[in-house]
Order: C-alpha cells, then structure tokens, then sequence
C-alpha cells in the first residue's frame, strides 16, 4: 500500500489502514451516484429548457474533465470513518447502549444505519455531546444528509465570530456560544437564498 496515503491518513488523524479506508472510499462511490451521471435525466423537458435559458450546462462530464464527485466520495468516506458505533459512543459517554439508542429515537443525538447505528463524531466532546447539541439538531431540516450536516458543524461561518474569526459551528458551540444561533443558521440548509 501507498506510503502517502499512510501519512496523509495518519496527519489527518484517521485511525484506519490504507486498505481499509480504499474500501471505504469504493464504497462511496459506488453508493453515492452512478460513474458518469447524464444532469439532464434528473429533469423533465420544461426544467430542461428553462435551466438551459439561463445558462446551465446539462451535459454529463467529458471524460478529460476532472470528475466532481471525488471531493464528496472522500469527504463521505472519512464521515463514514470517524463515526462511532453505538457501543463505541456508550463508552465514550459512560451509558448503556440502549441509552444511545434512545437519544437517536428522540432525536438528542443524529446518526444513519449502515449495518448498524453511525454516529458521527462532531456530535461529541470529551466525555459528553456538544453543548446545546439538541438545540441544533431540532433544527436540522429532514432532508439533509449526514454528510452536508457534518460539512456545516465544521465549516467556519461568518455570521459565528470567535477573536474576531469565522469559527465552526462546532467550534462556535464548544466556547459557549449561544447555540440558538447555530439553530438558526442550520435551519436554512437546503434552501435557497
């Protein structure tokens, strides 16, 4: 196995061997869209015209075009790494497992089934969740995947300022910040502004 993708795991903080996380990233892929996607298949005649009126190109990927989605297959994979199971985050939490089970049923915590409960690893702190945690997570339109939700709680925002920084929401909570704020902002994914 690649040396580079050894160290590039290893600075990244990822405890997962290079084979592993390959697995991982195949699997992604071949789950999150079909290799060469035609946009245009995703919209009826009229949808068609109107965004091709505006200027939008509908076509699928030329093959000497970089392919899109390798930035999101990754991001999935290392999401996919980094969440605990349910026994994984009853022990960092120092519940049952059951316990677990039932902060998903209400809610008090996010996670999607892959074989098994994943829960990502952003909700957590320490030996506890992420203050003002379920605060957010009501919040959190339906629609919106694990992922796009893990990309907003670690993406620094404008509108959350720490020393005079953009912070994450994550980082935003973790200083105490009020997390009706991030409520806020994290309601709005999805929609257009």
């Amino acid at each position: 196995m690649s040396i580079a993708l050894e160290n590039v795991l290893a600075k990244a903080g990822l405890k997962v061997d290079a084979n592993e996380f390959l697995n991982l990233v195949e699997d992604a892929a071949r789950r999150l869209t079909p290799p060469n996607p035609d946009p245009s298949h995703y919209f009826s005649a009229d949808q068609r015209a109107a965004l091709t009126d505006v200027g939008l190109d509908l076509s699928p990927r030329g093959e000497d075009e970089p392919d899109f989605r390798a930035r999101t297959v990754a991001a999935h994979a290392v999401l996919a790494d980094s969440a605990l199971s349910v026994l994984e985050a009853a022990k960092a939490l120092g519940v049952d497992d059951s316990r677990i089970r039932h902060r998903l049923k209400e809610g008090r915590l996010t996670g999607w089934k892959d074989q098994g409960w994943r829960l990502p690893a952003w909700q957590f702190a320490g030996s506890g969740v992420l203050p003002g945690l379920e605060v957010v997570l009501r919040a959190v339109p339906e629609d919106q995947p694990a992922l796009v939700v893990a990309a907003f709680m670690s993406t620094p925002q404008t509108d959350l300022v720490i020393n005079e920084h953009p912070a994450t929401p994550r980082q935003w909570l973790l200083s105490g910040g009020d997390p009706e704020h991030v409520a806020r902002l994290v309601a709005t994914l999805g929609s257009p502004f």
